[in-house]
């Protein structure tokens, strides 16, 4: 089991875990908001959307919340947090279906969007653009996908440089001294980050189109395409 994994399946941790993205990622309900609106663009008012990465429900709510009609296929690989999303959509929870696994494990669709959020950089290269090909195979054409997640430019001095500002962020926003170092060598040692234009390569080669910026958070960026 990798140092990711056990997170998601500690039981103290996944107990935690809605108050860490407001505070670890810049602008975070912001960004919800703003995946929300960007996904209405070309859904339905009756559409339905794939979340992937969707433990804790926290985008699930926002998205809920927005768009009363919406329902929703939510897929995770941990129980633990698919269990909390339940949780945190309270009365919410009867429109959206919770999957245990990963992208081959979600439903077939079509769906009218899909978002994925805070997970890709999870997972290598390879992965990333085997997700993007799947989900764009369960898009209706022109849905829009959102995502979002690590991505900084290289370099000896400038990711350096991004970084340095994201463990500045988290002290600013009350982060412990040694837990924003913590948490910076986390994203170090163990995430693979790519560049914003290796992120939109991904996109494009899996069949997207248009893929476009709308929203950028220090070490964080997110993207809308298009099937």
């Amino acid at each position: 089991m990798t140092n990711i994994q056990a997170m998601f399946s500690d039981p103290q941790a996944v107990a935690r875990y809605t108050e860490g993205p407001p505070r670890f990622v810049p602008g975070y309900n912001a960004m919800l908001s703003m995946a929300a609106i960007l996904l209405a663009e070309r859904a339905r008012e009756d559409a339905r959307i794939l979340v992937l990465g969707a433990g804790g429900g926290l985008e699930l709510k926002t998205f809920a919340q927005a768009h009363p009609r919406w329902s929703f296929d939510g897929v995770d690989p941990s129980a633990a947090m698919l269990a909390l999303a339940g949780q945190t959509l309270g009365p919410l929870a009867s429109r959206a279906r919770l999957h245990q696994g990963y992208i081959d494990d979600a439903p077939g669709g079509p769906f009218d969007g899909a978002s994925c959020l805070l997970t890709l950089h999870f997972v290598d290269v390879e992965e990333r653009r085997r997700i993007a090909s799947e989900v764009r195979r369960r898009l209706k054409p022109r849905a829009a996908f959102v995502v979002a997640h690590l991505s900084a430019p290289e370099g000896n001095e400038e990711r350096p440089l991004w970084l340095s500002r994201y463990s500045a962020f988290l002290a600013a926003s009350g982060v412990e001294p040694e837990q924003a170092a913590a948490a910076r060598n986390a994203v170090t040692n163990h995430l693979e980050i790519l560049t914003p234009a290796q992120d939109e390569a991904i996109l494009r080669e899996a069949g997207f189109s248009e893929p476009t910026l709308f929203y950028t958070g220090f070490t964080f960026r997110g993207w809308v395409a298009y099937a």
